[in-house]
């Protein structure tokens, strides 16, 4: 079925017929009129050809979220959930595509043509040239702007708030437990960093950092320095380290405090239940999907507030 058969079947124009299922606004169709043309294309079962309708706006309607090759965690699908609600709402679909390393496929941006491609992390340069080859005229972030550092962000400041709340409780000599998943590495030294730089201003007398790939000679290289708490890079994390120092016969938190990072959903159900970090990833998902539509035109999203990322206090602490 076509818009001609439409416009046939409801007794109007297909010029009219396009103005309503385009939703153009500034037309004088009455309320009838329209309700007749939607009827009929619902009648008939009418599709609108997605390549037509994308060559003749010069929009696909098509968001091509580029994630890195991160595991697809709670906070990750909560983020791109949120982004794709926002987006949906004002029209556009969220594709997400994540890049291997030894991939051979092409770029999504090549087959989609989407309108806008976004990116959890900055494009490198020769991936933006690839894009502008393609046709691509909105990318965000866009080309040539830095990142602002992880400390900045009010949903980067985790582990420095994990710090604070460690010190706050008279620990002075602390751990900080890793993860070993190499995918993660830049990611991991960003929270590192932070938190070693938040030991130092707050006068930790002792920072050890340890990956988790043996739980057990970690907790007796701490137990061996006085360490009596330990940060986590996420709550997966902190939970090894809490099983750990429950099968060593350890009281937590009065032999050892922990906490965790992301507060995944089970965070809440371990016992004891472990504190950690609440990022409010759905806000920052709305905030990123903001972006996207403020390249196309759109008023630029409000800085993310200080309340993206919380301490959520439980019995490990």
């Amino acid at each position: 079925m076509t818009a001609a058969d439409i416009a046939a079947a409801a007794g109007v124009s297909r010029a009219t017929v396009g103005f309503v299922l385009n939703r153009t606004s500034g037309q004088t169709i009455s309320a009838k009129t329209r309700s007749r043309v939607l009827e009929e294309a619902e009648r008939l079962g009418y599709r609108p050809h997605l390549a037509a309708r994308a060559l003749a706006s010069g929009r696909s309607m098509l968001v091509v979220h580029v994630l890195p090759d991160w595991p697809l965690d709670h906070s990750m699908r909560a983020h791109l959930d949120a982004a794709s609600e926002a987006l949906d709402a004002a029209g556009y679909t969220l594709v997400s595509y994540t890049p291997h390393q030894n991939g051979t496929t092409r770029p999504l941006w090549e087959t989609l043509s989407p309108d806008v491609v976004i990116g959890t992390v900055p494009f490198a340069r020769e991936e933006v040239a690839a894009m502008r080859a393609s046709g691509i005229e909105h990318i965000v972030p866009a080309p040539g702007v830095r990142s602002p550092p992880l400390a900045s962000t009010p949903f980067g400041r985790g582990p420095a708030m994990q710090i604070e709340h460690l010190v706050g409780r008279g620990h002075v000599r602390i751990g900080y437990a890793a993860t070993t998943d190499a995918r993660l590495r830049a990611l991991l030294e960003e929270r590192v960093g932070l938190a070693r730089w938040t030991a130092e201003r707050l006068d930790v007398t002792h920072f050890d950092v340890r990956g988790i790939g043996d739980a057990a000679e970690a907790l007796r290289s701490w137990r061996d320095a006085g360490v009596s708490a330990v940060a986590a890079y996420n709550d997966e994390i902190a939970a090894a380290v809490l099983r750990t120092a429950l099968q060593a016969g350890l009281r937590v938190p009065e032999d050892l405090a922990i906490i965790g990072h992301d507060d995944s959903p089970f965070s809440a159900l371990l016992y004891p239940a472990v504190s950690t970090i609440r990022v409010d990833t759905a806000m920052v998902g709305r905030f990123l999907a903001d972006t996207a539509l403020a390249s196309l035109g759109a008023p630029e999203p409000k800085p993310l507030p200080p309340e993206a990322a919380t301490l959520v206090v439980r019995e490990s602490t």
